[in-house]
């Protein structure tokens, strides 16, 4: 019996810790198949209940219905799950970048659960952050079962997006890339093959429960070389709207932040509001898919007026959603957004210019939701296969191309950080696996201060000093006062070398004399970045740390470099 354990022992050490690719791939195909599972049970949950209570729609106090949505999911994020609401991408973003992908298991279905009672009811959001949410916990929570270091449970929590992403949208190119570049943010060997396969692993799950299913179904379109100059322009149209729907949706969910209303009222307002809007414009109820099919296919039938003012009451939908207490995502608002802006600029452009050859309104649409994607993401590989995939629709890739690379880098330039990494950036709390804030983050003051240091006081003569200087190994003397025991300054021994060799001053000076007084100091309460900032800026190797004037020990960068290293190696080595 113990000849087997130690057998299985050994495969199971050069199989899997010998080399964790195998692991990750078997982990991240499991986390795909799971991240899948939940995002079909959320896409079909979502179209019965809509279907449900279409009929309901035509009635007065229809107003009502997100509402009541939103108030059941702000009560469940709040009172049972304890997660605060919104689309929970950025909370995604920050675990990677500040914990290592560490999520809770219970996250695996609560952002299912509260975006199910807010989509459904009619709230404008979409279904694919709750499922980034979900996918994101399951391979973190499975990455935690097999007892994997940090950087395996990232590669797992980017397995569960692309998992969730490729199965809700059936797309596992959109699904890998949107994990890597919105997610992880790092194109690495190491994680490309095992979320590639957790990609395809999620799509699969989606094609085998829902079959042959395709989102947005389109006929052929002919772009022409024509379509390349209309086709800048609608990348600056998209952008201007993409960092307008960004800069509504911070404002308005300021505001909810400022009210005085408790959550649950923020939510029945909100809602209330979404329902109202929802009366006379249904365009802006739901994710809104029906409706992009409709552009898509060619058959929308609302003019330019209406188009435009639609587009803007959508975006105060989403924004009055998702900042007032409801749960969703942005992707589907996005895709709604860009198809209506797509379609507004090519009548626009009929309209100035009849004569033009472009392509069909259709192909303007698919255009459209590429730049809104890549300009509110500021990830423009997302936008252009997401697109490409859900829609089949390969003829557009060079005005894709064109729309995504040109509505990002616009975005960029008037709002420098995405939507989904704006808070996190302002709070300081965006950092990326790998980098030196990362590991600096996961490093204390209190684990880098050396405390074993001998006081001098500031009435000492300097004869008594050398006493002291030749018993210890000391090049730095903290100097305090006698009766308060306050920290006065320090003896550094490069600086008082003259001191030392001129005996005869031995019984002439005086610690005071001759310590620096005006050294930098640094504090318990400081970041580490900060404090190694300073030392570089004063060219310092040594910092003493004072708190509440008393000296605590002091701060050597040799012993930062060591720790980096240890800390760096844990987070890259298998444990």
């Amino acid at each position: 019996m113990q000849t087997i354990k130690n057998i299985y022992k050994a495969i199971y050490y050069k199989l899997f810790r010998l080399d964790d690719r195998l692991l990750l791939i078997i982990a991240g195909s499991v986390a795909g198949i799971c991240s899948g599972l939940a995002a079909v049970v959320l896409r079909l949950s979502l179209e019965f209940m809509i279907e449900w209570l279409h009929p309901f729609r035509h009635y007065w106090w229809a107003l009502v219905l997100p509402a009541l949505g939103a108030l059941l999911s702000s009560l469940y994020l709040e009172k049972v799950s304890r997660e605060g609401a919104g689309h929970g991408v950025p909370e995604v973003i920050y675990a990677v970048s500040r914990y290592g992908g560490l999520l809770r298991l219970r996250s695996s279905y609560s952002r299912l659960l509260s975006s199910f009672l807010t989509i459904a009811s009619g709230g404008s959001a979409g279904p694919e952050a709750p499922v980034v949410m979900s996918g994101s916990a399951i391979g973190s929570n499975i990455a935690k079962f097999l007892v994997l270091n940090d950087r395996q449970r990232i590669t797992l929590v980017g397995c569960g997006t692309a998992g969730a992403i490729a199965a809700i949208f059936n797309a596992p190119i959109a699904g890998l890339v949107f994990s890597i570049e919105v997610i992880l943010g790092e194109w690495k060997f190491v994680n490309i093959i095992p979320i590639a396969i957790a990609a395809v692993a999620g799509a699969q799950v989606c094609q085998a429960i829902i079959p042959g299913q395709v989102i947005f179904n389109h006929q052929p379109f002919n772009m022409m070389a024509v379509d390349l100059l209309p086709s800048l322009g609608l990348a600056v149209l998209t952008a201007l709207i993409s960092v307008c729907f960004t800069k509504s949706l911070r404002k308005i969910g300021g505001l909810a932040k400022k009210s005085f209303l408790p959550f649950w009222g923020q939510a029945i307002v909100g809602g209330c509001i979404v329902g109202a809007i929802g009366i006379y414009m249904p365009l802006v109820l739901g994710e809104g898919y029906r409706f992009i099919q409709t552009m898509i296919s060619g058959s929308f039938s609302m003019g330019i007026f209406l188009t435009f003012v639609v587009i803007f009451a959508k975006i105060f939908a989403t924004a009055m959603t998702l900042g007032w207490g409801g749960s969703g995502g942005i992707f589907a608002p996005c895709l709604l957004i860009g198809s209506l802006t797509g379609v507004l600029f090519h009548k626009v452009l009929f309209v100035l210019f009849p004569t033009v050859g472009c392509a069909s309104e259709g192909a303007y649409a698919l255009l459209g939701m590429a730049g809104l994607i890549s300009g509110v993401m500021q990830a423009p590989l997302t936008g252009i296969f997401l697109i490409v995939e859900i829609t089949g629709g390969y003829e557009t890739i060079l005005p894709l191309i064109l729309v995504s690379s040109i509505a990002s880098t616009m975005s960029h330039y008037i709002e420098p950080a995405s939507f989904y990494l704006k808070d996190l950036i302002e709070r300081g709390q965006f950092m990326r696996p790998g980098t030196d804030a990362r590991i600096l983050s996961d490093l204390s003051l209190n684990e880098l201060i050396e405390t074993d240091y001998i006081q001098v006081s500031e009435n000492m003569v300097f004869r008594d000093f050398i006493n002291i200087i030749k018993l210890s190994k000391q090049n730095f003397f903290p100097v305090i006062e006698d009766k308060t025991q306050i920290y006065k300054g320090v003896i550094q021994l490069s600086t008082i070398r003259r001191y030392a060799l001129e005996p005869g001053m031995y019984d002439m000076v005086f610690l005071n004399q001759i310590m620096d007084a005006e050294v930098v100091t640094a504090s318990l309460g400081d970041d580490l970045q900060d404090v190694l900032d300073l030392m570089d800026l004063n060219n310092m190797d040594n910092i003493p740390v004072i708190e509440n004037d008393r000296f605590i020990g002091m701060i050597a960068k040799t012993k930062v470099l060591d720790l980096y290293r240890r800390e760096l190696i844990m987070q890259t080595n298998i444990q």
